[in-house]
């Protein structure tokens, strides 16, 4: 991303204001607990809502529609009804989805890596 500083060098109508613009975008509608989750369920296979619900503990009906529409509105998971009696519909990642399931995999990993000192501490914030 861009920082201000840069940005003022920029004359206005700079496709990097565009870009930065849409990273902001796209960073606040991925980086919540949900959309995470949710990447990370999927991983490299195909589910139905019930079973992505299934695989999400704790999340309600309601939340898990509205994070898959915007998954699927920024191209990151790939909808696909098929025409059954009731319809049945599957969700996968798509290519951009996959790189950055990546991204969640590696926090996942500091987390795990990490977890030990965060808990001492805020404990001894909390203390």
């Amino acid at each position: 991303m861009v920082t201000k500083q840069l940005l003022k060098a920029l004359p206005e109508d700079a496709d990097l204001r565009r870009a930065d613009s849409l990273a902001r975008e796209i960073f606040s509608d991925v980086a919540n607990k949900w959309a995470l989750l949710i990447i990370e369920a999927l991983g490299e296979r195909t589910l139905r809502f019930t079973e992505l619900r299934n695989e999400v503990e704790g999340i309600s009906h309601k939340m898990l529609t509205q994070n898959l529409r915007m998954l699927e509105r920024n191209g990151l998971v790939d909808r696909k009804v098929h025409p059954t009696v009731p319809p049945r519909v599957e969700y996968t990642l798509t290519e951009p989805g996959r790189a950055l399931r990546t991204t969640v995999d590696a926090i996942c990993g500091w987390t795990h890596q990490y977890l030990g000192r965060i808990e001492d501490a805020r404990h001894r914030f909390d203390a």
